[in-house]
Formats: structure tokens, sequence, C-alpha cells
């Protein structure tokens, strides 16, 4: 997540105030537009979020990391892919997604938009199999 607690949005210091984005505003549109392309199976997320999953609630801003540096805001997204899809292309797809949605949603431009596929799910793969790979995962960090 960005050090900072808030993401001001170019020089709006003027007559009417400025405008300010939390980071977890901009991890959650860049987790909707990522989800959003075909050949994203699922993103990835800690357990406790596949779990919630289960009873219907739906964690927009898991398998999405954000950092801030000196070049600017770069966003990591984790995710599965289904078999057979182009990788290259999913991933090319997620990265014009991602900065075009934030860019259109709150005049962000993002310095880097690095997509990691963390496995690819065959048709029939069940949540509760993804749930095992993900505390697989977790405990290696």
């Amino acid at each position: 997540m960005a050090e900072e607690a808030t993401v001001a949005i170019h020089d709006t210091k003027g007559t009417l105030g400025e405008i300010e984005v939390a980071p977890q505003v901009i991890e959650v549109i860049s987790g909707i537009a990522a989800n959003k392309v075909d050949g994203v199976y699922a993103m990835r997320g800690k357990i406790s979020s596949g779990v919630s999953e289960l009873f219907g609630r739906v964690d927009h801003k898991k398998g999405v990391h954000l950092t801030s540096s000196e070049e600017g805001l770069k966003v990591d997204i984790y995710c599965y892919f289904v078999y057979g899809v182009s990788v290259p292309k999913v991933a090319l797809e997620i990265q014009e997604k991602v900065r075009e949605q934030l860019l259109q949603m709150t005049d962000i431009e993002l310095a880097e938009v690095n997509v990691h596929i963390v496995g690819i799910v065959p048709e029939k793969t069940e949540l509760q199999e993804l749930l095992d790979l993900d505390k697989e995962e977790d405990g290696d960090e």
C-alpha cells in the first residue's frame, strides 16, 4: 500500500479546495478493472478474502498492491489466468485497462502496472482448490 495516507490529484489547490484519493480506492479500481478482463479467472487473495467470498462478500482490492516511489505510483496485480489464453495478450490488456480506468476515474497516471500470473487454472477447478493454493503461497511469503 502507498506510504502516504492519500494521493493528491494534480495541483487542485484552487478556489474550490483540494481533492485527495485514498490508496484503497486506487486498489479497488485496479482490482475491478483487472478482474473484468477476459482470461482472468480470479485475483489472488489471502485465505480470509477467500472465505469471505464463500459467504457472498467480494473483496475488490484483493490481489492488488499499491506502492509509491520517486517515479510515481506502481500497481502490482496478482491473478490466476484461465487455461488456454494467451498470457502476454491478457497481461497487456490488464495493464491497459487498469491505466485507462484509473486515468478516467481519478486523473492519476501510474508509473507502472506490473502483472504477476500466480497460476493457470484448468476449466473444472473449484473455489476450494484455489483457497488451498492461496494457503500454501501465503505461508511462503
